[in-house]
């Protein structure tokens, strides 16, 4: 296993032979490996919100797939807010304002976010292809003018916004992408495999938190109606050999919400709603020490 100590140099990460079948690549590693078994992995319950904040720390909140769906949510006490994606239901300038609204009137010294495959105006490729095809599918996507997308991410001016780069926020280094592995050809889909891993292989060295959309396979993926997992081995094997942030916060499958650790970096899957888009699931808080200034 290349769990590498960053300085043994730099380790390049190859498609994984089970790239394509997550549910397969999850049974392969954890009789061969037990890659997703205690002690590696376990289980972490949150912490009440109410828990004093340790001296030289930064309390992170994190949710996720709130989609326009924020009037009832309790937001807890916290520094700073992470927001993985799907925060609209289409996109729309009309939701993405209203989001920036909310973000607008919450308390936190820094806000960051990044889009999902809900986030159909902001996937510029998409909307290219959009044009070109029927107009059933998303009907009040397709009726929107180019000039009313074309910078729709300059409505979000209550945060950070990330796609393919980074921010540091008090110490912290934090990187967002938005990509998933193919689902029913939303925003933001890649084909497994070698697509997603070009993305992945964008995150750079010394990341402390990375938020991606979907979650790496075998934490927090299982999706029960299917019986499957659902999540990007390039991604995992990035994560975990590569990149090796303190947190991983993601959302995408709603069925996943929680939290799980594989004894390094803590994974959260904070999707707010639930598999029926009620948005019940309550902000996940993370208090992470502070880095030392080099």
């Amino acid at each position: 296993m290349a769990h590498g100590i960053p300085s043994q140099g730099k380790v390049t990460i190859s498609v994984d032979e089970y790239s394509s079948n997550p549910t397969q690549a999850f049974t392969h590693y954890n009789i061969n490996q037990s890659r997703f078994q205690p002690p590696h992995v376990h289980m972490v319950d949150p912490i009440p919100y109410d828990t004093p904040k340790p001296a030289g720390h930064t309390r992170f909140v994190c949710v996720s797939d709130t989609h326009s769906r924020t009037d009832g949510i309790q937001m807890p006490y916290g520094d700073v807010l992470l927001h993985t994606g799907d925060f609209t239901e289409l996109g729309l300038p009309s939701e993405v304002k209203k989001f920036n609204d909310w973000l607008g009137g919450l308390p936190y010294e820094f806000k960051v976010v990044i889009a999902g495959n809900h986030e159909l105006t902001f996937d510029k490729d998409f909307m290219a292809e959009l044009v070109k095809q029927d107009y059933y599918r998303f009907p009040s996507v397709s009726k929107l003018k180019p000039e009313d997308f074309d910078d729709v991410q300059s409505l979000l001016t209550n945060c950070v916004y990330l796609q393919d780069s980074d921010v540091t926020v008090k110490g912290f280094r934090i990187y967002g992408a938005p990509w998933t592995p193919w689902f029913n050809g939303w925003g933001f889909n890649l084909p497994r495999g070698q697509s997603l891993l070009d993305k992945w292989n964008q995150v750079p060295e010394g990341i402390d938190i990375l938020m991606t959309h979907g979650p790496p396979l075998g934490f927090r993926d299982w999706v029960p109606k299917e019986l499957q997992r659902v999540g990007c081995v390039e991604l995992l094997n990035t994560v975990q050999r590569r990149v090796r942030p303190k947190l991983h916060a993601f959302g995408g499958i709603h069925e996943g919400y929680g939290i799980m650790t594989d004894g390094y970096t803590t994974y959260i899957n904070a999707s707010t709603c639930t598999v029926s888009f009620q948005p019940t699931n309550p902000p996940i808080v993370l208090d992470l020490p502070n880095p030392q200034s080099s």
